[in-house]
């Protein structure tokens, strides 16, 4: 049976617009939210407060992103800015702020995208400040481009097949594309486990998921700093095609072995990212509430939230998919969903935990302790279309916790 639903344990109201999207720093020290405006809101998790809002884009929020010292957003102003992030002032976190006291970031450079997708960037960075960051491509949105970070060199151009323009224009006009526009891309190295017989574990692949509810995995066939064109260079590995409707979100797991997709129907899919080429059609799990349009996994990989256009947010086991709870207080659709960083090995960052192992709770009022850091990596956050933010904190959902 499914827990009854509970209250957040906090909410945020930095906002007056639909919240569209979210994201929490690694050590999970600061919330990143973006609305329908473009304004961006970076917020202690500490005391709750802002830390810094800004108007990063003139048009909607598609991404944000924490990268090392930046910032990273990505509007539908057809723009990506990379930002300095602000130092955050002891002032500012331990008493109330006004908007004049806040920081506003200072722009590092920018980069010209093609954003009629709604589909925000996805970024494979290193703690070097240098990355890669796949988008829609330039002219085509059913093809992608990897552009190198900070230089600015794109480096793969129109991935996909630019010769699958068979089917009918669409009514608005673009070229026609079996697979339509992209929706969701993430970009990653091939994990660890698989099997020795393949490429290097340093193989670059892209998932892209697409207007006609299917979805693709390709790996670069070209040597590592290549230029590739018309989408040479990269091979797709499988297809798979769950979703009747099409994909409205897409989240794959800490450990790159599996991704999850939601839709306006009521499927779930759910596709193993270590089956080799040609071996995977995906599993399509039934759920009882169509019309969804967020997805987060848990660093564990064990649990996963989807956010309906309902505004509530069901938590599911991504196993068996059974429902474990569903979280209600948005009134509107809930638009992005995101877990704190899980803090213990595998899933947790390192350099996290050892921090956690060498807190020795010194009596810096600032300092938390070990058990409020672990209740943290716990929180669930949720934006909606009701221009709010709802932090949950869950329980670890263990079958001894039942």
């Amino acid at each position: 049976m499914a827990l009854p639903s509970p209250s957040p344990t906090h909410l945020l109201r930095s906002h007056s617009n639909a919240v569209s999207n979210l994201f929490i720093s690694t050590d999970n020290e600061r919330l990143y939210s973006g609305d329908s405006v473009g304004q961006v809101v970076v917020t202690s998790t500490r005391s709750l407060r802002p830390l810094a809002s800004w108007k990063a884009h003139i048009d909607s929020m598609l991404g944000v992103e924490e990268w090392g010292s930046q910032i990273i957003t990505h509007g539908r102003d057809n723009k990506i800015h990379v930002w300095a992030r602000p130092e955050e002032s002891a002032s500012i976190r331990q008493g109330p702020a006004t908007l004049s006291d806040l920081s506003i970031p200072t722009i590092c450079y920018s980069l010209d995208v093609n954003a009629l997708n709604y589909c925000k960037f996805s970024l494979l960075g290193s703690s070097k400040q240098e990355g890669l960051l796949a988008v829609p491509n330039l002219v085509e949105s059913a093809l992608a481009d990897i552009w190198s970070l900070p230089s600015r060199q794109r480096l793969h151009a129109a991935i996909g097949d630019p010769q699958d323009t068979s089917a009918a224009p669409f009514s608005d006009g673009r070229s026609g594309s079996k697979s339509g526009i992209i929706m969701s891309m993430h970009l990653f190295h091939a994990p660890t486990s698989v099997p020795p017989s393949s490429t290097s574990t340093n193989e670059l692949r892209l998932l892209c998921a697409y207007e006609d509810g299917s979805i693709v995995l390709r790996r670069r066939t070209a040597p590592e700093n290549k230029q590739t064109v018309e989408g040479r260079g990269w091979e797709v590995l499988w297809k798979s095609k769950l979703h009747v409707e099409s994909v409205m979100a897409m989240a794959v797991s800490v450990d790159h072995t599996f991704a999850l997709t939601v839709s306006a129907d009521h499927l779930v899919g759910r596709y193993d990212l270590l089956t080799q080429k040609g071996a995977s059609e995906g599993t399509a799990f039934k759920t009882k509430h169509p019309g969804n349009g967020a997805i987060a996994i848990r660093g564990d990989g064990r649990i996963c939230a989807i956010g309906g256009w309902d505004g509530k947010v069901r938590l599911y086991s991504t196993k068996t998919f059974k429902l474990l709870g569903t979280l209600a207080y948005h009134k509107q659709g809930c638009q992005a969903v995101t877990f704190a960083c899980a803090m213990d090995p595998p899933f947790g960052n390192a350099s996290f935990h050892r921090d956690l192992e060498e807190d020795d709770s010194s009596g810096d009022e600032d300092e938390m302790t070990i058990e409020e850091k672990r209740a943290r990596a716990r929180w669930l956050i949720a934006g909606g279309a009701d221009a709010k933010v709802s932090i949950w904190a869950l329980m670890s959902f263990e079958k001894t916790s039942a």
